[in-house]
């Protein structure tokens, strides 16, 4: 059981007030940690006197927890739950009238301000998982705002001549504005601060379970409308799109696989340069497994941050000055781990294949072989 800084400091306060008492020779304030299938240890985390002794962890069959004659325990118990304990040691026996007393006094005093900690913990825990729920949202929320203003924008110059539709599709296009606007709204409340690490969770959030896919779906069928949306947007930006010679024919929770590629097709659109060529490679492996790439003709990132940019908030230089969060590739690369594959950042296009450019950047996704 972790404390916080403000419980300790009021024990150290607590305890310090038996300096004036010269019949107690030593106080340690002990909480427990769940054992492994058996009986909770307790671990020191304030003693007075304060004169730096490394004081062990009391295990259920420790000899600290036997009976003595100038010790004593003081359970720290929240209804049937206990959550630490009070150990007293004393010169002076039998004990002076009102050490008993002082002493329940502190250990009520204590166990309300641990029942108070671990409160305040769990609902700190709840609250960023929130908020990191709630900013993978808005994170993905910007890949079909993207795509709806794309085809806007498309069928707008097909309509260039017709003034009876003109306006319905400059409607859509002012409503798709209205939402990102609430989208980049959402996105500064929420601020970089209220990302935790995603080691600090003991079950890190990859993506909300609406937005994840079934077991044994095919990837083919999500793939198809992301490749649709990617030759519009290629279209519109007259940027050339080389779709791949043949689709995956790989199957499992295919709804989060095209996650990552479509922030994966989302990233090469916006951050290669506006010529470069985008496209999508499919390769399928003689062990059965996956290789997709998303790769792009753009200027090639930065060796410093080849690695960098799959930290969670991190932002290259290319992306310094456009919106976003910086959880995007982190999100990619766990989601990509979570399937038993990895995604990771070739040396460049060439690498895919020797007739692709040999300067640009290339994000390799892996998928495992299906289990049999």
């Amino acid at each position: 059981m972790q404390v916080s800084t403000r419980f300790l400091s009021l024990l150290h306060f607590q305890l310090a007030q038996f300096a004036d008492r010269s019949d107690v020779s030593s106080l340690v304030v002990y909480v427990t940690q769940p054992g492994d299938g058996g009986p909770p240890s307790l671990v020191p985390i304030g003693q007075w006197p304060r004169d730096g002794r490394a004081l062990p962890t009391v295990a259920a069959d420790s000899p600290l927890r036997m009976p003595a004659e100038g010790r004593r325990w003081l359970p720290l118990r929240q209804e049937q739950i206990l959550l630490g304990a009070i150990q007293v040691e004393t010169n002076t026996l039998p004990w002076p009238d009102g050490l008993s007393q002082r002493l329940q006094a502190v250990a009520l005093c204590l166990t309300e301000a641990l029942c108070l900690d671990l409160d305040q913990k769990r609902l700190a825990e709840s609250l960023n998982q929130q908020q990191e729920q709630l900013a993978l949202l808005v994170h993905q929320l910007r890949n079909p705002l993207a795509a709806l203003r794309t085809f806007g924008q498309l069928l707008l110059r097909r309509l260039e001549q017709d003034s009876l539709n003109r306006p319905l599709v400059e409607g859509l296009l002012a409503e798709e504005r209205q939402l990102n606007r609430y989208v980049e709204a959402i996105d500064e409340l929420q601020g970089m601060e209220a990302l935790p690490a995603a080691g600090n969770l003991a079950h890190p959030l990859l993506l909300p379970p609406t937005l994840s896919g079934a077991e044994g779906q095919p990837l083919a069928d999500l793939l198809i409308p992301l490749l649709q949306r990617a030759s519009a947007t290629a279209a519109l930006q007259q940027r050339a799109w080389h779709p791949p010679e043949h689709l995956p024919d790989w199957c499992g929770d295919s709804g989060s696989a095209a996650e990552v590629l479509a922030n994966l097709l989302e990233n090469a659109f916006r951050y290669s340069q506006s010529q470069a060529p985008i496209g999508l490679y499919c390769q399928k492996t003689e062990a059965g497994s996956w290789l997709i790439s998303i790769w792009d003709g753009g200027e090639p990132i930065a060796n410093s941050e080849r690695e960098a940019i799959f930290g969670r908030g991190f932002r290259g230089q290319a992306g310094q000055k456009l919106p976003g969060t910086g959880v995007g590739l982190a999100l990619a690369r766990d989601l990509a781990r979570s399937l038993g594959g990895d995604l990771v950042l070739l040396p460049s296009p060439a690498a895919l294949d020797p007739a692709l450019p040999a300067r640009g950047n290339a994000f390799q996704l892996s998928l495992p072989a299906p289990t049999t």
